[in-house]
């Protein structure tokens, strides 16, 4: 395992719909149990997120940053580094964007209703690293399992919030197609998690080109981890030990 640990998949309320958790209290949270630092990865303005879907683009999208912009003072106060990140939905199949910022979408309000195998080919045409986030997730508002293999980087082979089942199906679809082996938390409840999960590495990432680089070289692994069995709910600080 390497020695700085990242979240790569969180969800924060307000600007997730489903989010529990508030920026603070999650970022008080990965602290405290060892993480060095967190990808804001919320609902995109295509999918749950906690605004008027209505609103014009430009508003949406400032919206959508009110998070992420909220958890760097944080993060600087807590002295854990944050990272800004895109979850973006397509009938219930999820894809995890990295590397774009908010003045890249600010710009680029044409991916607003665009085919989704054609604005995917445009995020990746502009350096953003793809991965399709729990692509064997099954639920009532999900028609059907969609793959996207020619479209992506990589696969979330392991997600917290997925079972074991579902989590192997993703490493099946990872390994048969050559694509990067990825994990995450899916985080929506803050300490409330019943497990852990994130990509590590040898060396502290600068940025998020530098997270891009590394994933694609190969310098960052998935790890999960579990919380203390002593019925607590403290969570060990395993990541240390």
């Amino acid at each position: 395992m390497g020695n700085y640990f990242y979240e790569t998949h969180l969800h924060t309320a307000p600007v997730s719909k489903c989010g529990r958790v508030g920026v603070r209290e999650n970022l008080e949270f990965y602290k405290s149990v060892g993480y060095d630092g967190v990808f804001i990865t919320n609902h995109f303005i295509d999918g749950n997120i906690g605004c008027d879907r209505t609103l014009p683009y430009e508003d949406k999208i400032q919206y959508y940053c009110s998070d992420y912009e909220q958890a760097l003072d944080i993060g600087e106060e807590l002295d854990i580094r944050v990272f800004f990140g895109v979850e973006m939905s397509y009938k219930g199949t999820d894809f995890l964007v990295y590397g774009l910022d908010k003045a890249w979408y600010l710009s680029h309000p044409e991916i607003d209703g665009m085919k989704y195998t054609e604005k995917l080919s445009l995020l990746a045409e502009h350096g953003a690293l793809i991965i399709q986030a729990h692509p064997y997730r099954e639920a009532s508002y999900i028609d059907h399992i969609r793959l996207f293999p020619r479209h992506v980087e990589g696969v979330e082979v392991d997600n917290a919030c997925r079972n074991e089942f579902t989590n192997h199906m993703a490493s099946h679809y990872a390994d048969a197609y050559g694509l990067i082996r990825f994990a995450g938390t899916d985080n929506h409840v803050g300490a409330s998690i019943g497990r852990l999960a994130g990509m590590c590495s040898d060396e502290q990432i600068a940025d998020e080109l530098d997270f891009i680089q590394k994933v694609r070289q190969g310098g960052m692994k998935p790890f999960t981890c579990l919380p203390n069995n002593d019925g607590r709910s403290e969570w060990k600080k395993l990541l240390r030990e």
